[in-house]
């Protein structure tokens, strides 16, 4: 198979699966245990929270708050630091972007259901937030700006350090999802600015359910994971330590792909546009290639549905999406295509293709004239009937 849906989930890399094996055989105890084989698995949970605050570029490891994923996280951060402004009496105004993902708006909305007021940003054609529209949503009450680094569908980089910037001056708190952002972009938490900031390991060749909240010290927070001390009394629950090792290896080991081979990862996606727009007449990308992550390709095929495309590709050993893989099931375009100005025609016919650092040139070659054949087959003979697309996309 050629696996193009990467930004659903990465394969785990065999070093990461390695160091989980090992740990989950030399770190099985409870790192909350008194006990020796406790004190291990819990010295060695300080150690992988001193290695992921040294990846993130966090002032102190106490800001590292592990979590089961991205979606925790999201929540987390979002219902935990809104509950805790409210509380101090900062204000009740929330601010998010059209194209989060559902675990950003999901919280946001459930918020607005408990007092809570708010404003969602449009965005430009390409999928970018603008400042302007930023500053016009400011309130004297506006306590939480949330909005991702990239976009899990279109690749979009968000203006994050410009946003903090504005946030910070008048003391209003930014979170912002990450998880896209790993491995193909420097994640620098001083440099970005925020006070929250949500990572998952499956996103960048680690396990599923494991994840990670950055909390900058001081930011308010009430916790919503309640019944233990855990995690600096941030999140109640058993410590996972073998999933945290191998979280902490994945880290640095996507971190160093970034620096290695970052730029070859986005010569094969640039590649792959170019074949496709050359080889697939009446074919089309949405966002912008310029300032998106190295390994996202968002592309509409005129006169096509998107999920009859992927059950072929499918059939013909070609991995890729529509939308995102959270949301597979749905027949209509997703939120974010939407938020683009794109009909239902132009985003039903959208696939996202995203690389890894596994996949080659010469899979490059062949996806591109697999769809230089197939998507004028299709055109010609359409299937009878719509029905839900069989390949997911993601977070």
């Amino acid at each position: 198979m050629i696996n193009l849906d990467q930004n659903a989930t990465t394969p785990v890399a065999d070093e990461v699966l390695a160091e989980l094996v090992r740990c989950t055989r030399e770190y099985d105890g409870n790192s909350s245990s008194g006990h020796s084989i406790g004190v291990k698995a819990g010295s060695f949970l300080d150690e992988c929270r001193k290695r992921v605050a040294r990846a993130l570029n966090a002032h102190m490891p106490s800001e590292i708050v592990f979590t089961s994923g991205g979606t925790e996280s999201d929540n987390t951060a979002v219902e935990g630091i809104a509950y805790a402004m409210q509380q101090a009496g900062r204000g009740n105004h929330l601010i998010t972007s059209a194209i989060e993902h559902r675990a950003v708006l999901a919280p946001c909305e459930f918020l607005t259901r408990h007092g809570f007021e708010l404003t969602i940003l449009p965005v430009n054609e390409v999928g970018c937030v603008r400042i302007q529209d930023v500053q016009k949503a400011l309130r004297p009450t506006t306590i939480l700006i949330s909005v991702m680094l990239a976009n899990n569908e279109i690749g979009t980089i968000q203006p994050i350090t410009e946003i903090s910037r504005l946030a910070r001056a008048r003391g209003i708190c930014v979170h912002t999802d990450a998880v896209q952002a790993v491995g193909k972009l420097p994640v620098d938490v001083q440099a970005l600015g925020v006070h929250a900031l949500s990572l998952s390991a499956h996103k960048f060749y680690g396990p599923k359910g494991v994840g990670v909240l950055y909390l900058q010290q001081g930011t308010p927070f009430t916790p919503f994971m309640l019944g233990g001390t855990h995690e600096h009394n941030h999140r109640a629950g058993t410590v996972a330590v073998p999933q945290i090792g191998a979280l902490t290896k994945a880290l640095e080991y996507a971190e160093g792909k970034r620096r290695k081979h970052g730029a070859e990862l986005r010569r094969l996606r640039d590649l792959l546009i170019a074949l496709v727009l050359e080889k697939v007449p009446g074919s089309h990308v949405n966002g912008d290639v310029k300032h998106c992550t190295p390994n996202t390709a968002s592309i509409r095929f005129d006169g096509l549905y998107g999920g009859h495309l992927l059950r072929k590709l499918d059939t013909l050993g070609v991995l890729a999406s529509a939308g995102s893989a959270c949301m597979w099931e749905r027949t209509k375009p997703s939120h974010v295509l939407t938020a683009l100005g794109l009909t239902d025609e132009q985003g039903g016919g959208t696939l996202r293709f995203s690389l890894g650092y596994d996949n080659t040139e010469a899979e490059i070659r062949e996806v591109a004239d697999i769809l230089a054949r197939v998507v004028p087959e299709m055109r010609r003979n359409p299937p009878a009937e719509v029905s839900p697309p069989l390949a997911r996309a993601t977070h």
